[in-house]
């Protein structure tokens, strides 16, 4: 499917800011000011280490959250701020969300059926029982599983096909974007692959949106056509897969793409792992403006430091 980059985005994020207040005198900021867009039909990658505020960003989109500031807009539809019931309903059919872990968000009091039947019956999208289990035995062959385990409960299955349970539940909905979260993290590295093919194969076929929150990077450049590296509640570079591995600006996209382990030996034993150190390097995320390279490719930066950065070539 090809991407239409000149139309207007599906997901718009501007400024968002997420922040938890933790004590009278303490508050995280989780998210800090962060913006960008995602268009139909692409897959947009987000990366970074684990409490780079990645997870709350999805949380914060699809609205589990209350963002504390900043603008969203969802194929039209501002659902930033108090939602209306209209525009609620909107959103929890449109967009949905493949969780981290696969076994702690199926109910295991439910079986199969209930659980990926859930959306379709909040919101009433079938007129009879006959319908709704079919809906249900569609998703589950897309998703390679059989009708037998419609009856099943979430306990009997393996990771990989608790997972793709978790996929059919958010896939039932027919939805435009999906925000899969970590969704193949918890999973053994041949089951990733199983799971991140049948994303793919599902988005060709039915032409879903995806935001793919992870910190795999590998996994990341297999699946995504454009990558946001985020790091303690900034974006601080985004570009096309090839952009990002092929021209790094950040030194902490640069730290990230030298830790990826090479499959070749002999590459392997000469890799040499860049470590960052945002208080060495004395860069302070706050003063920084987004530079431009490309149309798709920008750095957060001060002017010195995108000059400093921006002088060598480098690839991985």
């Amino acid at each position: 499917m090809s991407i239409n980059y000149n139309a207007e985005p599906l997901l718009h994020v501007e400024g968002l800011k997420q922040h938890f207040r933790i004590s009278r005198t303490y508050t995280t900021k989780a998210v800090d000011g962060i913006s960008f867009d995602i268009w139909e039909g692409e897959t947009y990658g987000l990366v970074g280490e684990s409490g780079s505020g990645k997870s709350t960003t999805g949380r914060a989109i699809i609205r589990l959250y209350d963002p504390t500031a900043g603008k969203i807009v969802f194929d039209g539809h501002d659902i930033s701020g108090k939602l209306s019931t209209e525009d609620e309903k909107f959103l929890r059919q449109n967009m949905q969300m493949i969780f981290q872990d696969p076994m702690a968000c199926l109910n295991p009091r439910k079986k199969v059926r209930d659980i990926i039947a859930q959306g379709l019956t909040i919101n009433h999208l079938y007129s009879s029982k006959e319908e709704l289990d079919e809906k249900v035995y569609e998703i589950l062959d897309k998703v390679g599983l059989s009708r037998e385990h419609a009856t099943r409960y979430p306990q009997q299955f393996s990771g990989g096909q608790r997972q793709r349970i978790g996929i059919a539940r958010a896939l039932v909905m027919n939805p435009k974007l999906v925000i899969a979260d970590e969704a193949i993290s918890a999973l053994d590295v041949s089951i990733q692959a199983q799971v991140v093919n049948l994303m793919r194969d599902l988005q060709d076929e039915l032409g879903i949106t995806y935001m793919f929150i992870a910190h795999d990077l590998s996994m990341v450049k297999y699946i995504s056509d454009r990558i946001g590296v985020m790091h303690l509640g900034y974006i601080v570079e985004t570009g096309t897969t090839d952009e990002i591995f092929q021209n790094p600006i950040h030194p902490y996209t640069r730290s990230l793409l030298s830790a990826i382990p090479h499959p070749n030996p002999v590459v392997e034993k000469a890799r040499v792992a860049l470590t960052y150190d945002k208080e060495k390097e004395g860069v302070d995320y706050s003063l920084g403006t987004l530079h431009k390279l490309t149309n798709t490719h920008s750095v957060l930066a001060t002017e010195e430091e995108f000059a400093k950065w921006n002088s060598g070539s480098h690839s991985y």
